[in-house]
């Protein structure tokens, strides 16, 4: 369910368009994409936009309840996913609700995203900089 005014048309509509429970990733430049899911390349050079700005811009506009990462995320770049989780925290202090946090294997991950609605490809390049948001609802 969408919040507030993001300036990118395609993802823009996506997230317009999310109903509870939908999911859309948001992923590094490098982790393959589904053909059956909408593919929202932002993805410029390496590290524009980065994974963190693209995540800040979507939890602007979405309302999440839940969220899907890779176990590795945590073990191979330990500082950008603690970024991410404080930002979820911080989303979850925003919207007084809670937020469930979900780990799974990398070749899990892969697999889960193809339930995504849409995949949004950044020009991230640090490892297992992935996530997948479950959409809740603002009331």
């Amino acid at each position: 369910m969408k919040k507030n005014a993001l300036i990118n048309a395609e993802l823009s509509y996506v997230v317009a368009t999310l109903g509870h429970t939908d999911e859309i990733t948001i992923c590094d430049a490098g982790l393959p994409i589904p053909d059956e899911a909408q593919r929202i390349d932002l993805a410029l050079i390496p590290g524009v936009p980065t994974f963190i700005d693209t995540v800040k811009a979507v939890l602007g506009e979405m309302q999440i309840e839940g969220v899907v990462m890779a176990e590795e995320f945590a073990q191979v770049s330990p500082e950008l996913h603690q970024a991410l989780v404080t930002l979820i925290r911080n989303e979850e202090l925003l919207c007084g609700k809670k937020i469930t946090l979900s780990y799974v294997s990398h070749e899990a991950f892969k697999v889960h995203t193809q339930d995504s609605k849409a995949v949004i490809r950044t020009g991230e390049c640090t490892p297992y900089a992935n996530v997948i948001f479950q959409s809740g609802v603002v009331f």
